[in-house]
């Protein structure tokens, strides 16, 4: 198994257990800690970067070209996008059916779908997948695990501070992929100058280098 399948499936795992959270459901219709999206519909959001990594393990191998990791976000059509866009608006409908049958039908879900992948994904090769709704191109799954390891360990931290809870630890080695993932993507929006004063030279730091 590879490391970023291990690193995976551990950020997967931190983030079952935060759904299971009885905060969580005592938290279920009020407002989360982004625009527009209930603790329901983050939770939805967050259960869909696992649940769909078994659908995708379950797919053919797709015919689109299979594209880098940094020109997939270059493609992806929610960068950049307010949150009252016609695609962030169907993310946020579609975590909220993702959700639809409740917090602990939810977290069910997700650890059967864990302990699914835990006994699969170790196996599985690292050809191209894709998933539909982004567009015409395909990953690799490590590069696709990448993405939804960013998604993951990103949208804990909202769930966590939404609902009042300690944010779940996960892998120093997660935590460099992701760093570095979100650090790419940085110097690309904002530049390497920009990036380096962020890091180095609080005195003429911008005001943000966030990656999206």
């Amino acid at each position: 198994m590879t490391a970023i399948k291990d690193d995976y499936l551990a950020t997967a795992r931190a983030a079952a257990n935060l759904l299971r959270d009885p905060a969580v459901a005592a938290a279920w219709e009020k407002p989360s800690a982004l625009a527009e999206f209930r603790v329901s519909g983050l939770a939805g959001h967050l259960a869909y970067q696992i649940l769909i990594i078994s659908r995708i393990l379950d797919s053919p191998v797709p015919q689109e070209p299979t594209i880098s990791l940094l020109d997939h976000y270059g493609r992806a059509e929610w960068v950049g996008k307010p949150v009252d866009d016609d695609f962030n608006v169907r993310i946020r409908e579609g975590a909220e059916q993702v959700a639809a049958d409740g917090p602990e039908a939810l977290a069910a879900l997700v650890d059967a779908t864990v302990a699914e992948l835990s006994d699969g994904l170790p196996r599985a090769e690292n050809r191209p997948v894709r998933v539909p709704l982004w567009g015409p191109w395909s990953l690799l799954l490590d590069d696709l695990l990448v993405t939804r390891m960013m998604e993951l360990a990103v949208h804990s931290d909202d769930l966590a501070v939404s609902v009042g809870v300690p944010t779940p630890p996960i892998p120093q080695t997660a935590v460099d992929t992701v760093v570095d993932l979100l650090s790419r993507l940085a110097v690309r929006r904002h530049g390497p100058t920009n990036v380096l004063r962020a890091f180095s030279r609080a005195e003429r730091a911008p005001a943000t280098i966030a990656a999206f």
